[in-house]
């Protein structure tokens, strides 16, 4: 088991983090096959592609953590969730 006591982290916190970085290095492989991908307009009422819905998901999911700490004592492993659940309405309806 690898330690990470050194930085204070917890495995949640350090899923979170990986994720993060796989979610950019696949928008790069993915912008790479298939450059400019379709921009489209959704709930919001402007133009976004699917970088601008990665970061705004990638945004979103660090404000949910952050208030997950600040509101509750529960597991991170529920904000994981929640961002996730997060991460999927933002790509399908933003």
């Amino acid at each position: 088991m690898i330690d990470l006591s050194w930085m204070a982290w917890t495995w949640p916190t350090a899923i979170f983090f990986v994720a993060i970085f796989g979610l950019i290095a696949l928008m790069g492989v993915w912008e790479y096959v298939s450059p400019g991908g379709h921009p489209r307009v959704g709930v919001l009422r402007f133009e976004t592609t699917r970088g601008d819905r990665l970061f705004v998901s990638l945004l979103g999911s660090a404000f949910l953590c952050l208030g997950w700490l600040w509101a509750t004592d529960l597991s991170l492993w529920y904000a994981l969730v929640l961002c996730a659940v997060f991460f999927v309405l933002v790509f399908s309806l933003v």
